[in-house]
This record gives structure tokens, C-alpha cells and sequence, in this order.
């Protein structure tokens, strides 16, 4: 094979079940695009209408009392999230923090939160109060009650519980991606099901949705479905791989004030918090989002594709519809696991010499490996895939830049394990 096809040394036979597994994805490559036009029209209407100029993309310092550029950007991202408003900060250094500040801006003593979507994330349960020491200033600690409605057992919400699960709830809480499970990401057919539910029985209940990982993977997002508050992070899909930090928080105008206020402090909110110089970054990253959303999610179909003919179970299954860019991999056992998190390491632009190791990392009760040889710390945007070290062995795999790229970074991992006597072609 002409190495200017093959620079990385790739399996020749591995290369030839590459090709057959871009072509089985092609459709799916397909409806891929067709959703990256819709959303980036939709995200350039939102720059002209809401006139953004050359003076929007520099920055304030101190207070950062009027600026312009900060408070536009809110109103482009509230337009192209159906949203009444918004609060878009490099000040959130995670999306767990801007989650943290969503549900701590809501609730009061005696509230209650109810998760419908099973268990939380990892590093929410913390914040919540169902992990950790009591003292150290959780939702728990200040009088909040959790509730949990689970999923049924084929991973999906369980609709006909929900209304009862709710009653009495101050916010009904959604998780719109898989996290470390093997249930379905949601889509926001399913997300509008769920509020649907909620309404039956409560309907002033606050319904708050972690985004993360699911921006511009549909032509709509859960706002405009009937969810109060979405949260998510800048180095996930929002940020486009460009914005090197921060958050946002979209939705019900009163509900974003709330948390503002927890951000910053009651009554001064949106109105302080200086830019620096990270407008132009968050304003870039938003308009090349779609497109980038657009790469991860077919790198992550022809990673789908390739290992479902290698013999591994995948999710989502070609064609079912996605809710989220990640695709999951179960790959059987701890060294294929960490073969393919190495190869994958080995496949990315930075720091392809360094080999990951699992390790005991903050908010997590696993050991976690993780694979990010990304331009940002840990923007999962970019070409990644970390997994925790436990059965079933299953790396969550994401981003990519773009596709070319990231199809090089999964035929690495492949050959990895293919070099490591992981797999058998």
C-alpha cells in the first residue's frame, strides 16, 4: 500500500476492513452533514441578527462592567439554544461546575432533586451529597433531598414512573448522556417525553439537563422542547475545539439570573465578570461547533463500524439514532481496554510519545484511564477516550477534530491492540 495513504504503518488488511467499514457508515455520514448545515445556519443567523461586530471579540478587564462582547455573546448563544437567556463564562472551569452552580443557584433548604435518568455522573454525586463526608458544604448538607427514578432495564427512561417519581420535586434533573454506562444517550424526542411526564404531575417543577456531549447532535436542543435550564462545557462540543475553558448555563430568563447570582453574587450577577481575552475564542468556537460536532460524531461512526467487524460490541448501533458524540467500545478485558486507550494516545496531534496509565482520579470510584492528546487540557471535543477500569471494559471514545484525523487516531488504537495480540483480523 502507497505509504502517502498509509503514513502510520497501519495493517494492510486492517486498512482494507477500514475501508469497508467507511463505506457501511456512508448513509450515516450522510444525515451527519445534513444536521451540520442545519446548525451552522442556524448558528450564523444568530451572529447577524444579534449584530455582532469586531468590538464583541476583545476583551474587559477588572470588573468587566459593560461589556459588550460578553453580554452578546449570552444573547447569540440564548438565540441558537431557543433559550430566554444565557450565561456563557470562561469563569466555569468544568462542566460539573457549572452544573454545581445551576443546582446550588435553584435550590433552597427543604427542596428536593430528583434524577430521572438513574444515577448521576460520577462527579456530581458529591456535589449532591450521596458520596462523600458530610460537612463539606453538598446539596445534602444544606437541606436538599435527593430522589431517583431508574431507568428501565433496557437503559431507557422510564416513562410510566416518572410522574410519581416527581411529585413534590423542585428540580427534575436529566443526564442527556450515557456517562459511564451502557444505556442509550438521549435525544431530545426523548428529552421532550420526559418533560411531558414531569408536567403531569408537577408542573412548575424546574426541568435541568445536563447537555454535555449532545450540542448540535440534532437539529434542536432541549430547550426548545420544553426543558428550563441546559448546562454544558466549552471544551465539549459547545466550544468548538477552539475555546481553551468555561461553560454555559441556557434557558428560563429568572432561572439563569438565579444562577448568575450563585456565580458571581446576589445582585450583581451577568453584570460582573470581566472577559480578558477569551471572547474571540468563545465566539469562534460556537460558530465552527457544528461543523467540528460533525467530525466527532463520524469519527465516532467509523469507529462503530470498524470494531462491529472486528467482533466488538458497540453503541450506539449503526443506525440507531444518536443522542451524544460518544461511542462505546466494549473491548472485554483490562488490557484491550488499555491497549486501545494507548493507541489512541499514539493517534493524537500532542503528546503522541506518552503512553496514559489508569489512576485514582478526583470524583470518580474507579481508576480511570484516560487518552487526551488534545491542544486543550482534556477537551473531550478533541480526539479522546477514557474509560474506568471495571468490567465491562468499555472505552468512551470521542471527538475529533476532524475526520481524517480522527480516523487515523482509531486505526492506531486498532493496530495497537492488533501489535499487543489483543486482536485477531
Amino acid at each position: 500500500m502507497n505509504t502517502q495513504q498509509n503514513p502510520f504503518g497501519i495493517s494492510e488488511k486492517l486498512m482494507q476492513i477500514a475501508a469497508d467499514a467507511q463505506t457501511s457508515a456512508s448513509a450515516e455520514f450522510a444525515a451527519i452533514e445534513e444536521i451540520a448545515e442545519y446548525n451552522g445556519a442556524k448558528v450564523l443567523r444568530a451572529f447577524q441578527e444579534q449584530r455582532v461586530s469586531a468590538a464583541c471579540l476583545g476583551g474587559s478587564s477588572g470588573y468587566g462592567y459593560d461589556d459588550m462582547g460578553r453580554d452578546r455573546l449570552d444573547a447569540v448563544w440564548a438565540q441558537v439554544f431557543g433559550a430566554e437567556d444565557a450565561l456563557v463564562r470562561h469563569h466555569f472551569v468544568s462542566g460539573t461546575h457549572a452544573l454545581s452552580t445551576a443546582l446550588f443557584g435553584i435550590l433552597r433548604t427543604g427542596d428536593k432533586i430528583v434524577s430521572v435518568t438513574g444515577a448521576p455522573y460520577d462527579t456530581l454525586e458529591e456535589v449532591i451529597g450521596i458520596r462523600g463526608e458530610a460537612g463539606n458544604g453538598s446539596l445534602k448538607d444544606y437541606g436538599v433531598t435527593y430522589g431517583q427514578c431508574e431507568l428501565t432495564p433496557d437503559g431507557k427512561p422510564d416513562y410510566a414512573a416518572i410522574p410519581n417519581a416527581v411529585k413534590g420535586a423542585k428540580v427534575v434533573y436529566i443526564q442527556r448522556s450515557r456517562g459511564y454506562s451502557l444505556r442509550p444517550a438521549l435525544t431530545v424526542a426523548d428529552i421532550a417525553k420526559i418533560v411531558d411526564a414531569t408536567r403531569c404531575t408537577n408542573p412548575d417543577a424546574v426541568v435541568m439537563v445536563d447537555n454535555c456531549y449532545g450540542e448540535f447532535v440534532e437539529k434542536q436542543e432541549p430547550t426548545e422542547v420544553g426543558a428550563d435550564l441546559i448546562i454544558g462545557s466549552l471544551i465539549k462540543n459547545a466550544g468548538g475545539g477552539i475555546a481553551r475553558t468555561g461553560g454555559y448555563i441556557a434557558g428560563k430568563k429568572h432561572l439563569v439570573a438565579l444562577c448568575s447570582y450563585r456565580l458571581t453574587c446576589v445582585g450583581m450577577g451577568k453584570e460582573v465578570g470581566c472577559s480578558l481575552e477569551q471572547n474571540r475564542e468563545m465566539y469562534l468556537g460556537l460558530f465552527m461547533a457544528p461543523e467540528v460536532v460533525a467530525s466527532a460524531r463520524k469519527t465516532g461512526a467509523f469507529a462503530s463500524a470498524l470494531f462491529t467487524k472486528l467482533g466488538y460490541r458497540c453503541l450506539p448501533e449503526q443506525g440507531t439514532a444518536a443522542g451524544d458524540i460518544i461511542t462505546v467500545l466494549q473491548l472485554g478485558s483490562a488490557d484491550a481496554l488499555t491497549a486501545f486507550c494507548c493507541g489512541i494516545q499514539a493517534g493524537s496531534p500532542v503528546d503522541a510519545y506518552v503512553a496514559p496509565e489508569a489512576w485514582d482520579m478526583p470524583g470518580y470510584d474507579s481508576q480511570v484511564i484516560m487518552a487526551a492528546g488534545t491542544f486543550t487540557g482534556g477537551a473531550s471535543i478533541e480526539l479522546s477516550a477514557d474509560a474506568p477500569i471495571r468490567a465491562p471494559y468499555a472505552a468512551y471514545l470521542q471527538g475529533g477534530l476532524t475526520y481524517p484525523t480522527g480516523k487515523f487516531g482509531v486505526l492506531t488504537a486498532a493496530q495497537k491492540m492488533l501489535d499487543a495480540g489483543l486482536l485477531s483480523l
